[in-house]
């Protein structure tokens, strides 16, 4: 058991209470009720009276990490850490990876979007990376129950925020930078350098792999000594060819001058450097490619990345693409796939960048044959008024905009002809929508499944 708690409801008998005042809530006002719950040691940013020793410190949130790094950190370099930033790919990447190493009988756990698995475990987290206290509680919880490997998602926020400070990871990926937060680091620029700082916490020893098409990959090989590469130009794995339909991918991989094909049951070209990032690693962690290969036919994408279902005669496809880069790179897959129509729905999340709404309006128009514009998660902006900023990008007339989610999926779904594709982005995995403060239970595959059903039924 950690010896801090930072939530007065989590606090168990003997933990010291650490009051962090946040941007909505003060620990300080819960400093009774975390005595109550056991805690026999508080620290705070101001005086307090109590009946258990108070320490004030001038910074409890920056009291914590140095603590946790002073008492922990040590502890956790037994663990062997795998750490993936970059703009898109990082939970397909990191849950594939999360899959082989378990299938090649190590005692692994997956950390980020989706959440925290080990084993039979599995727990929501609020962020893709959450919060220093969070990450130090599981792993360490995790090596307590014979956990050896840790692969997790690496956001720029968490880097900004030096949620991974005291860790170190043995191998690290950069996927690809592109347009999005921009709300919170202002310039890419001083988004990629957010994405740099994962290379302050490598291991001496420790190898990166880049994805060597992204023009950012660069900066992070001019910046790391031990940097391998992946790409469809010459690298060290080199993905020479490619071909897929709507259920299966085959590659053709050059690495130390020997060919290998390859079978995964992903689909898409973003899709193919995912695998091959999962695969790099893997391979330099330790295993033949061999090895990897083997097992390759057993892993399948995360909930809610490429999910497909047969619909009448054609696909419904749910993904988290929730980026302009994304969504381009989605919908561009599925158009080389597709011999029919491409019906695209999509929206925005409300409170988050507002300046890729335009730029996801117009793509979205540009490349499928038709678009529902929906809402995403409005949270507490006016779904009208994110409507009006993704339109501001849109000059064709291929849209209709629907903003209740469950009438657009429907009217989506009822657009398929033989062979087409609807693509159902921005939720993935999600099983809620957020309007105003409050969360809604809604999936959009559950929408897929509940229309199949009816369809079947009649």
């Amino acid at each position: 058991m950690l010896k801090y708690e930072t939530d007065s409801r989590k606090v168990k008998p003997g933990q010291t209470f650490v009051a962090i005042k946040g941007h909505t809530v003060d620990g300080h006002d819960y400093i009774e009720s975390a005595i109550k719950n056991g805690a026999t040691a508080i620290i705070a940013e101001r005086p307090v009276e109590t009946s258990v020793p108070v320490t004030v410190v001038q910074d409890s949130s920056k009291y914590l990490k140095e603590q946790l790094v002073k008492e922990y950190s040590q502890s956790l370099k037994k663990l062997k850490i795998i750490g993936v930033t970059g703009t898109n790919g990082k939970t397909t990447t990191c849950y594939l990876i999360y899959q082989l190493l378990k299938s090649l009988d190590v005692k692994a756990a997956y950390m980020g979007t989706i959440g925290f698995f080990f084993e039979e475990e599995k727990i929501e987290l609020p962020n893709t990376t959450p919060e220093i206290l969070t990450i130090y509680k599981l792993f360490l919880e995790a090596m307590e129950k014979g956990c050896t490997t840790i692969v997790m998602e690496v956001s720029s926020h968490a880097l900004s925020l030096e949620r991974v400070v005291g860790l170190e990871f043995q191998i690290g990926a950069f996927t690809n930078l592109t347009e999005d937060h921009l709300d919170y680091h202002k310039t890419m620029e001083e988004y990629l350098q957010a994405k740099l700082k994962i290379l302050n916490y490598m291991s001496l020893n420790g190898v990166f792999i880049v994805n060597q098409d992204d023009i950012a990959s660069k900066r992070f090989q001019e910046a790391f000594k031990n940097t391998k590469t992946i790409g469809m130009k010459e690298s060290n794995y080199w993905i020479k060819e490619y071909t897929f339909n709507p259920v299966k991918t085959t590659i053709l991989l050059e690495y130390n001058n020997q060919d290998y094909t390859i079978e995964t049951n992903l689909t898409g070209k973003f899709n193919v450097y995912n695998y091959l990032t999962a695969l790099a690693i893997l391979h330099e962690y330790g295993f033949s490619i061999e090895e990897i290969l083997s097992k390759t036919n057993k892993i399948y994408p995360p909930k809610g990345r490429c999910e497909t279902y047969k619909v009448k005669d054609g696909y419904a496809v749910v993904d988290y693409a929730h980026t302009p880069d994304a969504v381009e790179k989605v919908i561009d897959a599925y158009k080389e796939l597709s011999k029919g129509k491409i019906i695209t729905l999509v929206g925005c999340g409300g409170d988050r960048d507002p300046l890729k709404r335009p730029i996801m309006g117009h793509i979205a128009t540009e490349k499928s044959d038709w678009v529902i514009f929906t809402n995403d998660n409005p949270r507490t902006e006016d779904p009208e008024k994110i409507m009006k900023d993704i339109l501001q990008g849109v000059e064709k007339t291929n849209y209709e905009v629907i903003l209740d989610r469950h009438e657009a999926i429907k009217k989506a779904l009822d657009k398929i002809n033989k062979e087409d594709i609807v693509l159902l982005l921005g939720k993935g995995h999600e099983d809620y929508q957020i309007l105003g403060h409050e969360k809604v239970h809604f999936d959009d595959s559950e929408e897929i499944k509940n229309y199949i059903k009816k369809c079947e039924e009649n």
